[in-house]
């Protein structure tokens, strides 16, 4: 039986643990109060039962508590850190974390902006911390990137891949902490150009949406865009991309057809506006196919695993 123990009550901490526990680990949840640790515990059910409606027949545990307070390691695996996106914050869990945890016991931080290096700047056993950054909801997407630092141990990054394996995840090595690791990265390039289209009058973002839907994005539920180009051929890829690759936007900064949209409040669903008006029930609905259709994928993906 698996042990993690997860440090932060918020969003990414309940999917995080909900995933775990629905694979059948031990769950720990630990927040600033125990009050609230022991609040969410019916959210990270609920999640569990969501992706395993069998998952309470493995009978793991599940209790919460305090993080100054907690002071139980035995036959934990993994410790990972959800909290804020406040770098000196992270830092000083982690410096905690370093003195307090056995020395054995593998540290990640769901952090997607500081790199683990910093996070666990001189600490004695920063060998054994890692970035685990996952995608929301934590609990249903199934990539978790795996990111080494400076001083990360590359086998300990490894065995780290294979208890993620083992609890159903898809982990990818990232063996150095650049800035947006690997997905990200490869997720801005997109939007990069998706934005300038956008700013450019070129196409409006449903249609942006609706050609990244029903075109490659339709493909990348079946194989990544590599493995795709392996099957299409390489050759017409090239061709193409010497047409095409000089004149794809290369700004260094969001334009002004979202910067403007973020200053004036209108960042999305949860604010009611973004390109456009969101009613509540609207946003609901969206919301809620959203989910279903990300469950759905994911057993597209259980069809013949890799």
């Amino acid at each position: 039986m698996s042990k993690v123990i997860v440090i932060g009550t918020g969003t990414m901490g309940v999917g995080i643990a909900a995933g775990f526990l629905a694979s059948g680990a031990d769950i720990v949840i630990l927040g600033r109060a125990a009050e609230k640790a022991l609040a969410c515990l019916d959210s990270i059910q609920s999640c569990a039962q969501s992706i395993n409606p069998d998952w309470s027949n493995k009978n793991p545990k599940l209790v919460s508590g305090s993080i100054d307070e907690w002071q139980d390691w035995d036959e934990v695996d993994l410790v990972i850190e959800t909290i804020s996106e406040r770098l000196e914050l992270k830092q000083e869990i982690f410096t905690a974390l370093d003195k307090r945890i056995p020395p054995h016991i593998l540290i990640g931080s769901n952090s997607s902006g500081f790199p683990i290096s910093d996070i666990a700047k001189g600490l004695s056993t920063a060998h054994r911390m890692f970035n685990t950054h996952y995608f929301m909801p934590a609990h249903i997407v199934p990539l978790v990137e795996i990111v080494a630092g400076k001083q990360s141990d590359l086998a300990l990054a490894e065995k780290l891949c294979e208890f993620y394996r083992v609890h159903g995840k898809k982990p990818v090595l990232v063996k150095k902490d650049i800035p947006g690791f690997l997905a990200n990265r490869i997720q801005h390039a997109l939007m990069r150009e998706a934005l300038s289209l956008v700013e450019e009058g070129i196409a409006t973002p449903d249609d942006i949406d609706t050609a990244v839907r029903y075109s490659f994005g339709f493909r990348y539920a079946a194989v990544g865009p590599m493995t795709q180009k392996e099957i299409s051929g390489w050759e017409g890829m090239t061709l193409a991309a010497e047409l095409i690759y000089p004149s794809l936007s290369n700004i260094t900064a969001p334009p002004s057809c979202v910067t403007n949209l973020v200053k004036s409040g209108k960042t999305g669903i949860a604010k009611g506006a973004g390109f456009r008006e969101w009613s509540t029930d609207e946003a609901a609905i969206v919301k809620q196919n959203y989910e279903k259709r990300l469950k759905a994928a994911f057993e597209v993906l259980q069809i013949a695993p890799d």
